[in-house]
């Protein structure tokens, strides 16, 4: 039986592969989007009722906030997404929870794939067009987007849905195991 530590670096190493593997998965869709299926050229391509193939450059973040439109902007922008990445490497390397882990190489590999395209193009490449209808329920995105929107929510829920007991109340129950042994 593996010790918790080795289990926790097994862990951390495991996360920081999923990273890699949400990078490099990222990086083909984008580089196929570009490359074979000329989507730039092509501008939209319809696959489903209600999901759609649409070539957009994002000079932004989110929801096209913060919009880059110099090179002064774009390397603000570029510097701050990659000091975020940094923090979640580390909070990652910090994180002794195994699900937390997960999320957070989520998050790391979406945010790395975004930080590729936006140092080597200028822009984000974003492709997946959900819709029902005219209706659109997100903004044209890339699997970068929705990982780090994955993580994020499962951050959130294993945040608000956790129960850990306050240090007093479980130093109290300690206290109180140890006086009826």
């Amino acid at each position: 039986m593996r010790s918790p530590a080795v289990r926790l670096a097994n862990g951390r190493a495991a996360g920081f592969g999923l990273a890699l593997g949400v990078f490099a998965l990222d990086r083909g869709i984008k580089a196929f989007v570009a490359g074979p299926l000329d989507l730039q050229a092509v501008g939209l391509i319809k696959l489903l009722p209600f999901f759609d193939l649409r070539w957009t450059e994002n000079y932004g973040v989110s929801y096209g906030m913060f919009t880059a439109d110099s090179s002064e902007t774009k390397l603000v922008l570029l510097a701050m997404t990659g000091l975020i990445a940094c923090g979640v490497a580390v909070w990652m390397l910090r994180e002794k929870v195994l699900g937390e882990i997960a999320a957070l190489a989520l998050v790391l590999g979406g945010a790395l794939g975004n930080i590729y395209d936006r140092s080597t193009r200028g822009y984000v490449i974003d492709y997946a067009d959900l819709h029902i209808g005219q209706w659109r329920p997100f903004l044209i995105f890339n699997l970068a987007d929705a990982a780090i929107t994955c993580g994020v929510l499962i951050l959130l829920a294993r945040s608000l849905l956790s129960r850990e007991k306050p240090a007093e109340a479980a130093d109290a129950d300690n206290d109180t195991a140890t006086e009826t042994v």
